[in-house]
């Protein structure tokens, strides 16, 4: 599968607490989006997630903001829970976040004028010890079951 760079939001990227994906999409020229062919933001897991101490929780954001930091004017619009131990609905349960799992959290369509400028996402992690790495990038919904990621099976010396 190709992933165009300019629609990668993390590149393995390593979340131990909560933060914002490394990268976001400027809407600046064309800001609707799902409009013809529904999108998705779609999740790759590179290293599973931690559940050592049974009560780590990950919620993953999709969200629109008016600045590429995202520390202003941020617009939720999709999320993802996945909880270790009994998840609450409407939680999955964290034991799926293994290396290779693929999920998507849809996009509404939008028009220009309901959305900020940016497009980016935000992990939130609980407990006592959460880590997770992750790819997160923008891909047409259609598309979504036809991923399949791999872990890495790369050895340094």
């Amino acid at each position: 599968m190709y992933i165009d760079k300019l629609l990668k939001i993390s590149d393995a990227q390593a979340f131990t607490a909560t933060a914002v994906g490394t990268n976001v999409i400027d809407l600046t020229v064309a800001r609707s989006i799902g409009n013809g062919t529904p999108m998705a933001m779609v999740f790759t897991v590179g290293v599973a997630a931690d559940q050592t101490s049974g009560d780590e929780d990950y919620t993953f954001d999709v969200e629109y903001a008016t600045n590429a930091a995202q520390s202003s004017g941020a617009q939720l619009i999709g999320r993802r829970i996945f909880e270790s131990g009994t998840p609450s609905a409407p939680a999955q349960n964290a034991d799926l976040l293994v290396a290779g799992f693929v999920f998507a959290i849809p996009l509404p369509p939008t028009t220009a004028g309901e959305v900020g400028q940016f497009i980016g996402i935000r992990a939130t992690l609980a407990g006592t010890s959460p880590s997770v790495t992750v790819d997160a990038y923008l891909a047409p919904l259609c598309d979504v079951g036809q991923y399949v990621a791999y872990a890495d099976n790369v050895t340094i010396g």
